[in-house]
């Protein structure tokens, strides 16, 4: 039994490096991006994707649901949106007489949320209700959300009017928050040659891409990632880099108990994925900035000096002693 179950973990190994190499058919130099959405899909996490228009965000979101054969949806959030537009209402049919649901676009596994800080907190928080509970409930009844299901929400770094910032409470909601940086000179014209060939972002098929995995891989995965082994030593050094932030002079807010068990999943998802059965020092250091930047809040003074949440970080994993 447990020889079948490491033949069954190392094919769900295989089948998600395929995926990544499948998404790259379609989108150029988001590999770490992709890598995260899955590390989040074997935690059972979101993501937030924050990133200036134009860099693949939703070619990304599609090109993964195709490779893993899962559902997918988009919603662009806008100040008139409401929350029954996301996770559904009761219609009244008048050819029963009676009151039906009629499902919201939450009931898929990926659910790419567009500019999220653009609807009101009302329609946020009937949003990140269902994140974490899995399920959605109108009129008292409780409807369970598909599984997998992942909320890629997006932001744009750059324009902030009308928007409204997500609260620190919420933030803490989501798994990893990810950069997507614009692609060097050599992927922008990789892009632009792929386009010049006749690729439609609309048409996945016609480039080539194709589901190589599924839901069940992804079980398996799960149930693999579940088993990596954590020694003490390193929980220790995912609990003191948590408090290293609580004690930092540049942080008003410091990561959460809950920031450090987020870092501990994530860094276990990686260790798997990188084909170990144990975590090490340098896995949790890999998913540090992306499990933490969007847990902690700068004091003003250091926001003035220009400082960034990631510096801060890349100080505190400087000076936290690293266990051997």
């Amino acid at each position: 039994m447990a020889g079948q179950a490491t033949l069954n973990a190392e094919a769900a190994r295989a089948s998600l490096a395929a995926v990544r190499d499948e998404v790259g058919k379609a989108v150029v130099g988001q590999d770490s991006a992709v890598t995260g959405l899955l590390i989040a899909l074997l935690c059972r996490g979101h993501v937030l994707l924050e990133g200036v228009p134009g860099v693949a965000k939703t070619l990304m979101v599609r090109a993964l649901a195709a490779a893993l054969r899962l559902d997918t949806k988009r919603v662009q959030f806008t100040p008139d949106l409401m929350p029954g537009d996301v996770i559904g209402s009761l219609v009244y049919d008048a050819r029963t007489a009676a009151f039906e649901f009629r499902e919201g676009p939450v009931f898929t596994h990926l659910l790419l949320a567009d500019e999220i800080n653009r609807t009101p907190p009302k329609t946020q928080a009937a949003l990140l209700e269902a994140m974490e509970e899995r399920q959605v409930s109108v009129d008292g009844t409780p409807r369970p959300l598909p599984d997998p299901f992942l909320v890629a929400a997006t932001q744009n770094p750059i324009e902030y009017e009308g928007t409204y910032p997500l609260p620190e409470a919420q933030l803490d909601r989501f798994l990893l928050k990810l950069h997507l940086n614009l692609p060097s000179r050599e992927e922008e014209v990789a892009v632009l040659s792929r386009h010049a060939a006749g690729f439609d972002p609309r048409d996945l098929a016609a480039a080539g891409l194709r589901a190589v995995t599924g839901p069940e891989e992804l079980a398996a995965a799960r149930a693999a990632v579940a088993r990596v082994q954590l020694r003490p030593e390193v929980l220790g050094y995912v609990v003191d880099l948590g408090r290293a932030t609580r004690e930092s002079p540049s942080l008003r807010l410091g990561v959460s108990p809950r920031g450090a068990t987020a870092l501990m999943r994530a860094a276990r998802a990686w260790a798997w994925l990188s084909g170990r059965d144990y975590v090490t020092p340098d896995d949790v250091k890999a998913l540090a900035l992306p499990a933490l930047r969007h847990r902690v809040e700068l004091r003003p003074e250091a926001e003035l000096e220009g400082v960034s949440a990631d510096a801060v970080l890349d100080g505190i994993l400087a000076s936290v002693p690293v266990p051997r």
